[in-house]
């Protein structure tokens, strides 16, 4: 028994969007990781996003970001 037009168009759609997160996700952490500035301003609309940033890199074992960060733009403020 094959499944209908509908759900292989909706299982197709399911696909797609997930794709398109995962691409989205991947880019955002490729944007984050590669600026500071960028993940200032990432601190200040949604700073939760920025915290996952900090904790999935620690817990890869790539520490010391956070407090970089935070020093650069403490003297920034300065």
């Amino acid at each position: 028994m094959s499944p209908n037009p509908v759900t292989k168009r909706l299982v197709k759609a399911v696909v797609a969007l997930e794709l398109l997160g995962l691409f989205g996700v991947y880019g955002l952490f490729h944007t984050m990781n590669s600026s500071r500035d960028f993940r200032n301003t990432v601190n200040r609309r949604f700073p939760s996003i920025l915290e996952v940033y900090y904790q999935s890199n620690e817990w890869a074992g790539v520490n010391g970001i956070r407090e970089g960060d935070h020093e650069a733009w403490s003297a920034k403020q300065d």
